[in-house]
């Protein structure tokens, strides 16, 4: 028998992945409907974070996990698939994947590789050569570009001139297999707005950009407990960058978006980020390319037990829903 979209989402709110819903689906878990949208929906392979942790999902498994949702643009996670950057069959496969699922290659977010940052010159440009590996494997997949990370300790000017540096030789690297370099505010001090805005005004180049992060303005989170994502994920963070300033000025560089979100209020809104706000800031910057999915509620909810976390699925969907909502008020 045939199932529709909005059976699939029903079921998969409370199905196979056990969510605790109760018989009764909040209603932000279907699909919203109405006039075209100024930009395509993507998704970060890292909102399926506990499944592929778990073992319940395999890095190849991605694209057709996502084509079940309803999305089309792949964002990769290198940790996801670490030890495979030189793999050509695995690299093969994977595109092969994406193919059959009618997908979208976006980029590989790079975590991991050193620090592009740092003030000690044989350091940063290890760092530098340990992502060469990774554009390789993006243009393999066809994807035009990479995301990685900026930090570095030290005076912020400083850091920002070694930031420079480094994202430099990883253009000219790029250029070879036409794969674009792109900084998240992700860590440090990436996730103030107006440095990393500085940085991207410094070089100056348009294959060079941002992938700008609705959640990712903490400028001073205490430090981890121990080193794992359980230790990170029990962090609190004790002073924001004012987010929907740091939006703005993120979005002239923009050459991506994450979503990000945790868990919901019963009215399917974000009690941590105003999407409708969000939604017109970047709207408003010209912005018309893919905003990626990026739902960290499932992973939180494996580690804590909340209830009020929903599984990667049903938090993706979520997601979403009220993006697409908030998009089409903007």
């Amino acid at each position: 028998m045939k199932t529709n979209r909005r059976d699939f989402i029903r079921q998969a709110a409370m199905g196979a992945a056990g969510i605790g819903l109760a018989a009764s689906v909040p209603e932000y878990l279907y699909a919203n409907t109405g006039k075209d949208l100024f930009f395509k929906v993507a998704v970060s392979q890292f909102s399926f974070a506990s499944q592929f942790w778990t073992g319940k999902l395999n890095a190849l498994d991605f694209a057709a996990k996502a084509k079940e949702l309803g999305i089309s643009g792949l964002d990769y996670c290198s940790m996801f698939f670490a030890d495979k950057a030189k793999d050509a069959k695995y690299l093969a496969d994977l595109k092969q994947r994406a193919a059959d699922n009618g997908s979208y290659n976006l980029r590989i977010m790079i975590d991991g590789e050193g620090i592009l940052g740092d003030l000690t010159e044989a350091t940063r440009l290890k760092a530098v050569e340990n992502h060469y590996k990774w554009i390789d494997a993006a243009a393999t997949l066809g994807c035009p570009m990479i995301r990685v990370n900026l930090e570095g300790d030290g005076d912020p000017k400083a850091v920002a001139t070694a930031a420079v540096d480094s994202l430099g030789k990883l253009i000219e690297y790029g250029r070879k297999s036409n794969v674009d370099v792109i900084v998240e505010n992700h860590v440090g001090i990436s996730c103030n707005g107006a440095w990393l805005a500085d940085v991207m005004k410094q070089v100056n180049n348009k294959h060079c950009g941002v992938l700008a992060d609705f959640g990712n303005f903490c400028i001073n989170r205490t430090k981890p407990a121990t080193n794992d994502i359980a230790g990170y994920m029990a962090t609190k963070c004790l002073e924001e960058y004012d987010k929907y300033k740091g939006m703005t000025e993120l979005m002239p560089f923009a050459k991506g978006v994450h979503a990000k979100s945790h868990y919901f209020a019963e009215n399917g809104d974000d009690p941590e980020t105003d999407f409708y706000k969000m939604m017109k800031i970047i709207k408003t910057s010209g912005f018309k390319g893919w905003i990626s999915i990026e739902y960290e509620g499932g992973l939180f909810k494996m580690y804590t037990k909340d209830a009020k976390y929903l599984d990667d699925y049903a938090g993706t969907t979520a997601v979403k829903n009220l993006v697409e909502k908030a998009g089409r008020m903007a």
